[in-house]
C-alpha cells in the first residue's frame, strides 16, 4: 500500500514507519521537524520504500513532490505532543490541532484514502468518570495552559467525524495514552524526565504528592495497535490505546529508582495547573473491536527505554 505518516520522524511516527516499511508498503514521512528528528528515521535511509518529505502540515499537501501516485492510508500524527513543547507556543499548537488536521483530511478526501487521526487521552481532561471509556465526554479546562493542546485535539476529532458524515471520509481516531520508550525525547514527559534525571544523579522531581496516576504503554504496543486501528473494520467511533495498568507518579519514579539502583532522593514541588489527577483507558473497545491488548510489562519496557539511552541493548530483548 501506499501510506503516508505526517510527524513520522517523530517519537511514535518513526516507529510506525519502521513498521509500515517492514510489512512492504511505500511510506512518505511529512514532517517540518519542530518537534520530530531526522535521526529518528536514520535507520531507514537508503531504503528505496521511505521518502521523507520536510513540509509543514499546516499547508496544502502535495503528493507531486513525493514518489507516491496515489494514496491508500493516512496516519495523521503530526503535533507537539509533551506540555513543554506545545506549551512553548500555544497558538501554533493550536494551528497545528486545526489547521494541519484539516490539510490532512483535505488530502485523504481527494484521494480516497483511510485516515487515522492520532487523538490523545488529553481529551479527557482532569476527568471525572474513571476508567475514562469512550462514551464519556471530558472535563476539560478550555482557557488553561494546556487547552491548545486537550481542546486542539478536541477540534480535530470533530473535524474527522464532520468529514466523515460531509465527505464520507473513512476515518479511525485513536485516544492515544501515555505511550514511552525509545526515540522519545527528553522534552519533560515523565517517563523520559525521570530516566535522564536519575542518570545525571539528581533528584526526580514529583508534582505534589505523587499519588497522581498515569497508565503507560510501550511504544511497540501503541504501534500494533495504530495498525490494528487503521485495519479494522465498522469501528464506529474514537478508540482507546494504551494500557490499563494503573500506577501513581510516585510509584513511578521509585520503580526508575530500584531500576538504576541509584538512590536518588525524590523532591516534591507544587501541584501543576490543570495536572489530571488521574489517567486510565476503559479497554474495552480496543478488546473487543480490535483483539488488541498491550503485552510489555512497565518493568521490561523501561529496562528496553534504559537500555536504548545507554546505546546497548538487553539479553533476550524483542523491544524497539
Amino acid at each position: 500500500m501506499r501510506v503516508l505518516v505526517t510527524g513520522g520522524a517523530g517519537f511514535l511516527g518513526s516507529h510506525l514507519c519502521d513498521r509500515l516499511i517492514a510489512d512492504g508498503h511505500h511510506v512518505v514521512s511529512l514532517d517540518d521537524y519542530s518537534s520530530g528528528r531526522p535521526e529518528n528515521l536514520r535507520q531507514l535511509e537508503g531504503n528505496p520504500r521511505l521518502h521523507a518529505l520536510r513540509a509543514d502540515v499546516r499547508h496544502p499537501i502535495e503528493l507531486a513532490a513525493t514518489p507516491l501516485d496515489g494514496l491508500d492510508r493516512l496516519y495523521h500524527l503530526a503535533c507537539p505532543a509533551s506540555p513543554t513543547a506545545y506549551q512553548r507556543d500555544p497558538i501554533g499548537t493550536a494551528r497545528t490541532a486545526f489547521q494541519g488536521t484539516l490539510e490532512a483530511l483535505e488530502l485523504a478526501r481527494r484521494t480516497g484514502a483511510r485516515f487515522l487521526l492520532a487523538s490523545t487521552s488529553e481529551v479527557y481532561g482532569d476527568p471525572e468518570v474513571h476508567p475514562q471509556p469512550e462514551t464519556y465526554l471530558g472535563h476539560v479546562n478550555p482557557i488553561g495552559p494546556r487547552a491548545c493542546y486537550d481542546e486542539g485535539k478536541r477540534i480535530a476529532e470533530t473535524l474527522s467525524f464532520d468529514f466523515a458524515r460531509q465527505h464520507g471520509v473513512d476515518i479511525r481516531v485513536a485516544r492515544i495514552f501515555n505511550t514511552y520508550g525509545p526515540r522519545m525525547a527528553d522534552d519533560g514527559r515523565v517517563v523520559m524526565r525521570f530516566l535522564a534525571s536519575a542518570r545525571r544523579g539528581e533528584p526526580l522531581v514529583v508534582h505534589g504528592a505523587g499519588d497522581q496516576t498515569r497508565s503507560f504503554c510501550f511504544v511497540s504496543d501503541m504501534i500494533e495497535g495504530l495498525t490494528a486501528l487503521m485495519e479494522a473494520n465498522e469501528v464506529q467511533g474514537p478508540v482507546n490505546l494504551g494500557n490499563d495498568h494503573e500506577v501513581t507518579i510516585l510509584e513511578l519514579a521509585q520503580a526508575i529508582i530500584q531500576l538504576l539502583r541509584s538512590g536518588q532522593p525524590i523532591e516534591h514541588l507544587p501541584e501543576r495547573e490543570d495536572d489530571p489527577s488521574r489517567r486510565c483507558p476503559d479497554m474495552g473497545v480496543a478488546r473487543r473491536h480490535l483483539g488488541w491488548m498491550p503485552s510489555v510489562q512497565l518493568e521490561e519496557g523501561l529496562a528496553h527505554t534504559l537500555a536504548w539511552l545507554e546505546g546497548r541493548s538487553p539479553a533476550g530483548s524483542n523491544g524497539q
